[in-house]
């Protein structure tokens, strides 16, 4: 019984041979030239720059404290046979409690602060595939290849925020203090990739990518205007739909 309730409630979802042939504007009978797509992945920091540079050197942290889960939207238009247009925006957050390295509190006990850092890359690129992603099949049916391996360069901007919140030690009075120290802001940014498509039908595809960003901002005077690095690689696969 449990079977056929599964068939009843599955099938239905299925699209049928006639009605898949009856829709001339349908992916099949036209080459796609819209991709949209959402990615999962994680992002591996530079952490290069003064701001890191010293948030390492006082604080227990280190460069892999800085790394992150990341997630992506892209929409991509076709403009030729091998070439897209993509429109991407991501997200990398990381947050890390730390202790000061060298002090204590006068328990002896840490001086203990959180550090939270998030990039929100937003970008145009163009985007090479190094073989064709289909044939057609006479003038009214695209049959995609099984995969197509790309590459490409772009840029725009990312939206940074770095903030630290806890207590420090005020070397010059001694005194442990509690601060929220936070900077934010926009900067150019710039990067490369190469990944590839796998096909999983006619109009879902998988989608593997390798991406490496570069960026530079300079902060706020909470963290004496010294820049800060948004560098990094970036691996995801994510899952896309072709129309």
């Amino acid at each position: 019984r449990t079977t056929i309730f599964l068939l009843t409630v599955v099938v239905p979802l299925f699209p049928s041979r006639a009605s898949g042939q009856a829709n001339g504007e349908g992916f099949l009978f036209k080459r796609p030239t819209v991709h949209v797509g959402i990615q999962g992945g994680y992002t591996l920091a530079r952490a290069g720059g003064p701001v890191l540079d010293f948030a390492r050197n006082e604080l227990t942290l280190n460069k892999r404290d800085f790394d992150a889960s990341s997630w992506g939207f892209q929409l991509a238009v076709r403009a030729s046979e091998r070439f897209d247009v993509a429109f991407d925006v991501g997200f990398a957050r990381s947050e890390v409690g730390s202790e000061m390295r060298d002090w204590v509190d006068q328990d002896q006990l840490p001086i203990e602060q959180t550090t939270t850092f998030v990039r929100v890359p937003v970008t145009v690129s163009a985007k090479y595939y190094l073989r064709g992603r289909g044939r057609a099949i006479s003038e009214f049916a695209w049959i995609p290849e099984k995969w197509a391996p790309f590459v490409g360069a772009g840029g725009g901007f990312a939206w940074y925020r770095f903030k630290q919140e806890g207590d420090f030690k005020d070397v010059a009075s001694f005194d442990v203090l509690g601060l929220v120290l936070e900077s934010s802001g926009e900067t150019p940014a710039a990067h490369v990739f190469a990944g590839m498509d796998i096909a999983l039908g006619p109009r879902f595809l998988w989608t593997v990518e390798g991406r490496y960003g570069l960026g530079t901002a300079d902060t706020d005077s909470a963290f004496g205007n010294e820049s800060i690095d948004l560098s990094g690689f970036q691996g995801t696969i994510g899952l896309a739909v072709r129309f």
